[in-house]
């Protein structure tokens, strides 16, 4: 078996059908097997799987275990040389597959590759990132990227044809090499959701694999279409993800300036709120809705030892 693909989905039926769609019109010519792992869906999203892609493994959960969890379900029933961890809300492009899976095969120093994410509207969308630091994530949150990227890649300036190494690649689609999974492990199941590819990618690297972004393979990425059903919970999930990477990977010390950075930019965003009622009112709208979930991610850090002392 040279291909495992592997999706976690929670109430995107549509989504999926689309997705498990676009990767059977055009299947590589390596043998290949396609998991679904339902975490508790309510959408008729199994019965859909079933009734409409047969051929498809397909593991249904009674409840929402995570997408980290899950995904290793998957992989530890999974038979491919390689592991391509895709996302439900993503349309794979013709020859994406076969394009990741030769860069693999001719790159044996490759943990891993991901594809050029295209917005719905076909343009460029953000498919990798530099590792993680407090001077980036304190850049990121001042929202200075604008001014000079620091906390993000130029993509827009590289070369469409030319595969780049990079630091953390998008988990929405993201191929991995077993060997290199068998080496640093599966995904953190320390994170219900966010963060666990940048963990992973972390492990990889620090393993000595290189990271690769294949701008030749496309997939179509819609985005958030789960998460966006629980966003306010989704907003501290992104978070708590980071606290966890910092603890687990530099250390408490590094975790505690992390939390106080973030108490400090929230805080900074919530005493800016009353501006908002001088934007027009959708725009306001989604401005005091962000601030409800700054309100609730001060209360959060507030309590957050328990993510901070965590043993990694």
């Amino acid at each position: 078996m040279n291909l495992s693909i592997i999706i976690v989905s929670w109430n995107t039926v549509d989504l999926l059908r689309r997705c498990l769609a676009s990767v059977y019109a055009d299947l590589p010519p390596a043998e290949m097997e396609v998991l679904v792992v339902d975490n508790a869906s309510t959408d008729g999203s199994p019965e859909m799987v079933r009734a409409e892609f047969p051929q498809v493994t397909l593991l249904v959960n009674r409840q929402n275990v995570g997408f980290a969890a899950a995904n290793n379900q998957a992989i530890r029933q999974s038979q491919g040389r390689y592991v391509l961890l895709l996302n439900p809300d993503t349309e794979v492009k013709p020859g994406a597959l076969s394009t990741l899976l030769h860069f693999m095969d001719a790159h044996p120093e490759a943990g891993g590759c991901g594809p050029r994410l295209l917005n719905p509207d076909g343009s460029l969308q953000t498919s990798c990132y530099p590792a993680p630091t407090l001077a980036r994530e304190l850049w990121r949150l001042l929202h200075l990227d604008r001014v000079r990227p620091y906390g993000v890649y130029r993509m827009d300036d590289w070369p469409q044809n030319v595969p780049r190494e990079v630091d953390v690649l998008l988990g929405a689609c993201l191929l991995v090499r077993r060997e290199a999974f068998q080496q640093v492990g599966l995904l953190s199941e320390d994170y219900f959701i966010y963060s666990e590819e940048v963990d992973l990618c972390y492990r990889l690297r620090q393993a000595g694999w290189s990271l690769v972004w294949v701008p030749q393979a496309q997939v179509v990425h819609f985005g958030g279409q789960s998460t966006r059903q629980v966003a306010a919970e989704m907003f501290l999930h992104l978070y708590r993800g980071k606290l966890l990477y910092f603890r687990k990977n530099h250390g408490w010390a590094s975790a505690q300036i992390y939390r106080l950075i973030l108490l400090v930019t929230a805080l900074a965003r919530l005493a800016l709120t009353p501006l908002a009622w001088l934007e027009p009112p959708a725009r306001r709208q989604e401005h005091l809705t962000l601030a409800g979930h700054y309100g609730r991610l001060v209360k959060v850090l507030a309590g957050q030892s328990s993510i901070i002392n965590r043993q990694s």
